[in-house]
């Protein structure tokens, strides 16, 4: 399995902020924003990951990641030309997956829970067709939302209804076969003009092919996509990385613990950052 990141987004929502700068090199507490989505795939144990950025900033991106083999990792760049949905990114990625199954995340989700590196090897591992997660929201109408029978099994899913028929919304984490490249090649534009996540998900359902996963009590998920939500992400990393003593999206850590790089590879990196407490903290391990 193979991972996507879709960081192709100019975060105009955030502007200045992100006149200069893409979204998913911004500033999220003591990490850029992209470690996050990235420390999802890790933890997942994908170790081949392609980053999808705007036109001109691949060397932007890999200046902070380059190719990944610091990390035990292999990353690659390429460029959404034009923002045409995010199942766009299927189509994109469909060579460097070259017939593998992939997990597809967006650039600006913040995933974090106790056990989340378990519950995502077991959604890789058990995934037949298409596996995303469930998160109760308070208001779930800007997103796509989910509906379950009383068994708990999903039985339809719609994209930013008026009138949502559950609570629970699919954040921007997917696990799919790799027929996901079909699909979304099949797909016509919706009216907004993109080719829609939604979509892809809808038609593994007709297949019985979906299956969702409802997060529990004590997971975090969060879309720093406005500068409330950016601020609201940064300060509960710092109050999760404060309460529980760990480091959320620490790249080096997750890679550490994989088995992909040794301990004296994780304390050189850490002896680069070793003036701030992320250097620190790697030299503690």
């Amino acid at each position: 399995m193979k991972g996507i990141i879709l960081a192709a987004g100019r975060g105009t929502r955030l502007y200045p902020m992100t006149k200069p700068v893409c979204k998913p090199l911004l500033p999220v507490y003591d990490k850029p924003l992209i470690y996050y989505p990235l420390s999802v795939l890790m933890q997942a144990g994908i170790d081949q990951v392609l980053v999808i950025v705007p036109p001109g900033e691949e060397d932007t991106f890999a200046a902070l990641l380059g190719d990944g083999s610091h990390l035990g990792m292999t990353i690659r760049y390429t460029v959404q030309p034009v923002a045409r949905g995010i199942a766009d990114a299927l189509l994109i990625g469909r060579d460097f997956l070259a017939g593998d199954d992939l997990c597809l995340i967006l650039g600006d989700n913040i995933f974090w829970a106790p056990n989340l590196a378990d519950t995502l090897k077991h959604a890789a591992a058990g995934n037949q067709g298409a596996t995303v997660f469930g998160c109760y929201v308070e208001d779930p109408r800007p997103f796509g939302v989910v509906e379950f029978d009383q068994s708990g099994r999903a039985i339809s899913i719609e994209e930013k209804p008026r009138n949502p028929r559950s609570n629970y919304v699919v954040p921007g984490l997917y696990f799919y076969h790799n027929d996901a490249l079909d699909i979304a090649a099949s797909l016509t534009p919706s009216a907004r003009g993109e080719l829609e996540i939604t979509d892809v998900n809808l038609a593994f359902l007709r297949r019985d092919q979906l299956q969702v996963i409802p997060l529990q009590d004590n997971y975090l998920w969060m879309d720093a996509g406005n500068a409330d939500s950016l601020l609201a992400a940064a300060q509960a990393i710092h109050d999760l990385q404060q309460s529980t003593e760990q480091y959320v999206g620490c790249i080096e850590e997750i890679a550490h613990r994989e088995g992909w790089i040794s301990t004296q590879q994780l304390h050189k990196l850490g002896d680069e950052l070793s003036m701030t407490a992320y250097g620190k903290h790697l030299l503690s391990l």
